[in-house]
Order: C-alpha cells, then structure tokens, then sequence
C-alpha cells in the first residue's frame, strides 16, 4: 500500500541573478568586453552610450583610497528584487560608477593593436617545399611527412604507417627508402633540426650545418652520436676521461651543443604562445601611502534603452490588450528586467574586486611598499574573506583569474596567498620568504659544487627556519628548479 508523508527541507539556492554574478565575477578583464558585448548583441534593451556617441570618455585615476584607514566597501545590500528605472535608463551623462584606468592621453584607448602576420611552422616548411622541383609523387610523400611531424618538429610516426596512410588515403604506392628519401630533404630545411625522429638525430643535424673543419663541432658530434646519455646526466667526470679531454676542452664543447635547439619546431611559435594579461588592478606608490584603482574596463558605461522603457509602457498602458499585445509586453519587460540585472551583476563585479583587492593590499603592505619577498604575511583565503566578510569561493574566484600591477611587476593575486611557517623563536613567516632564501643560496652557489637539498636544509636551520628535507626539495621543485646533479656546470 503506498504511503504517503509530508516532508520539510531546507535547501539553499543560487538566484539567476546570484549565478549571473558569480560567473561574471570569475571572468578576468581582458574577457569580460568580449562577454559584454555578448550580452549587448542578446539584448536589445541594453546599450552602451560609449558605442553610440562614438566618443571615448576621458580616462584619470580615481583615488580610491589615500591609505590604510580610508577606503570604504562597497555596501552589503545585494539585493536585485527591487529597480528603480530612472537610474538604468540612457541619458548623456557620464557613468557615475566608472572607474577609469589609465596612463596615457585620450586617443590611446582609440588605438587598435596591430596584428603581426606571421606564417605558421608548417606554412613555412610547405612554401619551402614548393620551391623544391619534384615529381607529383615525391610533392606527395613530403606534403605527408610535413603534416606528421608534430609541434616540437619531430616526426615520430613510423615510417610504415605513413607509407599505409599513402597507399589507403593517396592511392599513392611507395617504398621506405622513397619516404627517407623525402625526409632527408626536408632535414635539409630551416628551420635545422627539422624532421628528426629523435633528440639524437635533432642535435646530429644542426652540429653537421656547421663548420666540420672546426675541432671543437667534430668533438661536439662525436658526445652526441656516442655519449648523449653522460651529457644529459652531466657525468662530466666520464666524458672527460673517454674523449681525453681537459675541463676547459669540455666546457666548449658543451657549450656549444647547449647552444642548439631541441626543439626547432618551437622557433616559430614564441609569439603565438605568449598570452597578452592585462591587469585588473593598479598599485602606485605616493610618498610612502599605496593608492589602489581599478581598470576602467572593469566598469563599462551601461544604460537601459529609453526607447524600450518606453515601448513597455505604452504596451502596458494600452486599454485593450489581445494575445500578440500582451506577448510584446512580456518580451519587453524580460529584456528590460535582463538588462537591469546584468547592470546591477557588473555593478556588483566590481564592488567585490574593488574590496578583495583593498584588503589584501592592506594585509601585504608592507610588501607593497618594499617589494620585498621577504616581508610577505603568510595569508590565506579566509584571512580575506573574514576581513571583506565574504565566502571563501568569492575571494578564490578573484584571486584565480585577476591581476594587479604594481611598480615592481605584474602579479596573479593568487601568487600573494601562502602558507605559514613558523620559526625557531615561534614567529610565523610566509614560505615565500623561505623560497626566496633557497633562490638566494642556489644563485649564489659554485656552479662546480652545487648545493645538495641536505645541504641546504643545514643553511635553512642555521638561519631559523626548521624545515625537513622533503619540504626543501618540494619547494625547490615548484621553483623549477632542478636537483644538484643538474646544475653542475663546468
């Protein structure tokens, strides 16, 4: 027999408007104009006077704060039930919550970035190719060998797939010495080292465009082709005994393989890889008083349309109403409601940036002022989100994706968090501090005798800090830093 009951849950959920928020809030500033303009192409009841005067607002720096004690949060009311129209309609006046941020003079904003044209690793192989008279065939073979190698140049699919790949998907028959034919040519292109099927090979064919007359390549080829294991391992003890060579030999010729390229196919795509950051936050110091602004990006100029505030309502104050009428006031007042929540969410984005920032500003002062790694506060996400009185997930949805620039640099906000280690005389420092130190001591150590982790535990101890010897090879991992053995250099 079924039985039924009553019953109660307390659940907690997340409004449209709350979850609009918070993916807002996570979008960093150099996607956030790609993410407006989205929602400006969705929304016919939002508009930017900006786009439609044509006129770029003049940029200045809003102080914030003058110091430690005179920044004020933003308000704790979130609420978005309640609108009042007037304040989201478009009018001629300049955005009263902008924040501008910027450097130069007016027309700077107005410039576009130029575009480099550059052609792709594989462009440029296949236009040497074109230049190389060969048969149907053979144009063939190479364009396929082209296509396999991979990022890094090298081409690591075996031979015989290729030549099934040739037969099933070219029609084209082949033998091997056809195809290694091919690939010696294309060994022969630049950039050198392009087309080998392992480090080995990638080395052999730079060192053998060089001068073959000269000693030190004709030693340099014989370690590559006969000893790349000791070299990688920097067993230069070993080296130096099988080849009959003194330290100062040695050093030439590792010097010179070090000076080729493992990678060739990376040679073209330095600047594809850079990844342009444009910070969020500017920290400028005035006589001794940290000043924090935000980029104007962060808070476009956005308005209601008046011209759908209007069409609501007529629509709205129309005596007769019949289906269609009252489908247009229904679409109307959704974009009108959408478009005040998305002004509102933006609003609110950039009140919490603004307090998360200020208030790790004011717990990292002093590193702020010095630039100083070693005066950085252990600091933690709830350290944040107790002063701001906010979740945790908020001040990490901040610190994971923004970035501030200071005098010194541009940081990732995240890079300012650390965990605490305490001292001999029970005072807690940030582990950056101890990284810093183990920088410091592996900078200044005798590249012939480089510092082992137990060694360096000993200097860390002797100077206060009591740490194990796994931590100290953590650390010295997250540093990219490699271990002793590796950093030994003639």
């Amino acid at each position: 027999m079924l039985k039924q009951h009553l019953q109660q849950k307390l659940l907690q959920k997340l409004s449209p408007q709350q979850i609009q928020f918070i993916k807002l809030l996570q979008v960093p500033t150099v996607a956030l104009d790609t993410r407006i303009k989205e929602e400006l192409e969705d929304n016919p009841a939002l508009e930017d006077p900006s786009l439609m005067t044509q006129e770029e607002p003049k940029g200045e720096y809003d102080d914030l704060n003058e110091g430690p004690e005179e920044f004020e949060g933003p308000s704790e009311d979130t609420s978005m039930d309640e609108f009042n129209v007037d304040d989201y309609l478009q009018d001629d006046n300049t955005n009263d919550y902008s924040t501008n941020y910027n450097n130069g003079d007016d027309d700077e904003e107005k410039k576009e970035t130029p575009i480099a044209i550059e052609s792709t690793f594989f462009e440029s192989l296949q236009e040497q190719l074109d230049l190389v008279p060969l048969s149907d065939q053979d144009f063939i073979v190479g364009k396929q060998i082209i296509g396999s190698l991979d990022d890094d140049g090298y081409l690591r699919r075996p031979l015989g797939s290729m030549i099934d790949d040739l037969a099933f998907s070219q029609n084209v028959m082949v033998e091997e010495e056809d195809v290694l034919e091919m690939l010696k040519l294309i060994q022969s292109f630049d950039p050198p080292g392009i087309g080998a099927r392992d480090l080995k090979e990638c080395l052999l064919i730079q060192l053998k465009r060089k001068d073959p007359n000269n000693p030190i390549i004709v030693k340099a080829m014989n370690v590559v082709e006969n000893f790349l294991d000791e070299f990688t391992r920097k067993h230069y003890d070993k080296l130096e005994k099988s080849l009959g060579l003194d330290s100062e030999e040695l050093k030439e010729v590792v010097n010179e393989i070090l000076r080729l390229n493992p990678k060739p196919g990376d040679a073209n795509q330095v600047t594809t890889k850079q990844m342009q950051i444009i910070p969020d936050f500017h920290i400028s110091n005035n006589d001794g008083v940290l000043i924090l602004t935000l980029n104007s990006k962060n808070a476009p100029e956005l308005k209601v349309s008046r011209s759908y505030q209007e069409m609501f309502e007529h629509y709205d104050k129309a005596s007769s109403k019949d289906k269609k009428l009252k489908e247009a006031v229904q679409f109307v007042k959704q974009k009108l409601d959408s478009a005040k929540w998305f002004i509102d969410a933006i609003k609110q984005r950039q009140q919490t940036l603004l307090k998360t920032m200020n208030a790790i500003m004011h717990y990292q002062y002093e590193y702020f002022l010095t630039a100083d790694e070693r005066k950085m506060r252990p600091m933690i996400l709830k350290d944040i989100a107790d002063r701001i009185d906010m979740d945790i997930s908020t001040v990490s949805r901040v610190a994971n994706s923004k970035y501030v620039q200071t005098e010194f640099g541009t940081f990732l906000l995240k890079s300012f968090f650390s965990e605490a280690i305490q001292t001999e005389n029970g005072e807690e420092v940030s582990n950056k501090e101890v990284k810093k130190i183990l920088e410091d001591c592996i900078g200044n150590e005798d590249k012939r005798k480089p510092l082992a982790d137990e060694k360096l535990t000993e200097i860390l101890k002797d100077r206060g800090y009591n740490i194990a010897r796994r931590t100290v090879a953590k650390y010295r991992e997250q540093m990219n830093i490699p271990v002793a053995r590796l950093r030994k250099e003639l």
